[in-house]
Formats: structure tokens, sequence, C-alpha cells
């Protein structure tokens, strides 16, 4: 069942964020994981919330997100990342058929 990494994201420093996000990408690609938003036009709709940056990244499983998070390889970009923005991460599971499900 896929999971979803959901960043809302603060970036004061783009030009060192493109440097994570080209670092990154391959990192994705090798576990499986697809960008579904990547900082596209939103709207609130409801609720405080005042988002900066929404990205949705689709892995094939929860454990698959958390080892990706996790890993050497991508706890050594995490600190560039940091350097260049601010981001609050919530990794969220999928359900196994959203026709089948009411909630």
């Amino acid at each position: 069942m896929a999971a979803y990494a959901v960043v809302d994201v603060d970036i004061f420093d783009i030009a060192e964020y493109m440097h994570y996000q080209h670092a990154v990408r391959p990192l994705l690609e090798a576990a499986g994981a697809q960008y579904l938003v990547r900082g596209g036009e939103f709207q609130v709709i409801q609720g405080d919330v005042e988002p900066q940056r929404l990205i949705i990244v689709e892995f094939p499983c929860m454990d698959t997100l958390l080892d990706f998070y996790n890993s050497d390889p991508y706890q050594a970009l995490e600190s560039l990342r940091q350097s260049c923005s601010r981001a609050t991460v919530v990794a969220v599971r999928g359900v196994e058929d959203a026709l089948t499900h009411d909630d």
C-alpha cells in the first residue's frame, strides 16, 4: 500500500535549495518514489494553516518511505536542505483501494 510524504517547505535560499533538489531526485527514483505535487498553486479552504510550498511524494509503502528518510545518503542531504529552508514533513499511509473506503 502506498505511503506519502506531505511536505510544507519555506525556502529562504532558492539557489542552495535547487542543489538539494537535484541531489535528492536520484535517491527518490532509486526508492521507487515519485512527485505527485511539487509547489503548485494551492488554496486553503478551511483552517488556520498557512503553507508556503507544498510537496507530496508517493512511495511504494511506509517502510520504503521511512527507510528513505533515515538512510545515510538522504540524511547527508538533509543538512543541506536545513541550511536553505524550513520544513514540516508528515508521513501518511494510503488506503488499499480508495474507491471502497468511506474514511
